[in-house]
């Protein structure tokens, strides 16, 4: 049993936590973990004082659950600089317990990136969830799956990523990607310097690249520039329809602590928080973001 390092709320960090590697069922999160060359299964839970009760095979494992839960990522500075903000100061005063919720491998947050473009979420998350079932076999005794390895997508052929679903030259890139580098390398580059090597990629960009960092890394500095949710935002705020690529100018002035900013800004323009000029006709065309 934990106490996390500032306010967290699990539930609020679990909300659309599911896929084939986790779940939650009765406020309880289940999720596998990757250490190693070993799969170990985990659970946390959060009592009614706050701690956080934390279940696995090791000690390894309990390290990397919290990493996965963002338990010691403290953001009450985050929640003090910005109460006042006009955008995000009442999201983050009703919503102050919510993190960005991370991912075992970075190879699994590639894959969620690569499925997540151009198509509509719900999709993605499909998509995401039959190429892991796929790829990784069921752990004994659960209905989940290990998270996936560079080894275990780079196994694929293209061709057959193509009948699963996924976008051929997409299929390529992640292929191509996880037979040539170690991606849990990238944990041990700065933020930008990862950003850039996903940015570098044939058919990625600044999106994939916030994916990765946000969700793999666990660097609450990058944003998810171009997300589908913060372009509307911005079109709404500015009454017309924006480019993905202007929707860095709607992060820039949360600075280090941009992508959880990206997270209250959707999860407040969700709730009708953010004060928003009065409605305007602006189209929203499908972005291209990657």
């Amino acid at each position: 049993m934990v106490r996390p390092a500032g306010p967290y709320t699990l539930a609020l960090c679990m909300k659309h936590a599911s896929d084939a590697t986790r779940h939650v069922r009765d406020g309880t999160l289940t999720t596998t973990l990757r250490i190693g060359e070993r799969v170990e299964v985990a659970t946390a839970s959060q009592t009614l004082n706050g701690h956080i009760v934390l279940r696995a095979a090791s000690e390894e494992g309990l390290e990397r659950l919290r990493f996965v839960l963002a338990i010691d990522a403290d953001h009450t500075e985050f929640l003090r600089r910005f109460a006042r903000d006009p955008l995000i100061g009442e999201t983050a005063s009703r919503f102050q317990g919510m993190r960005q919720l991370r991912i075992p491998t970075v190879a699994h947050t590639l894959l969620r990136a690569i499925c997540g473009q151009l198509i509509e979420a719900r999709r993605a998350r499909q998509l995401e969830r039959i190429i892991v079932r796929v790829a990784e076999p069921r752990v004994e005794g659960t209905d989940l799956h290990a998270p996936p390895t560079c080894k275990s997508l780079a196994q694929f052929a293209p061709v057959r990523l193509r009948q699963l679903g996924l976008h051929a030259s997409r299929a390529a890139s992640l292929v191509r990607i996880c037979r040539s580098t170690d991606l849990e390398r990238l944990h041990s580059l700065s933020t930008e310097q990862a950003a850039t090597f996903i940015e570098r990629q044939r058919g990625l960009g600044p999106w994939s690249a916030g994916v990765v960092c946000l969700e793999g890394l666990g660097r609450p500095e990058r944003g998810l520039v171009g997300d589908l949710a913060l372009v509307k935002l911005m079109s709404r705020l500015r009454g017309r329809w924006v480019e993905a690529t202007e929707t860095a100018e709607l992060l820039a002035p949360y600075g280090e602590w941009g992508g959880l900013a990206g997270l209250y800004l959707t999860t407040g323009f969700a709730h009708g928080l953010i004060p928003l000029p009065e409605e305007r006709a602006v189209r929203f065309p499908r972005p291209a973001h990657a």
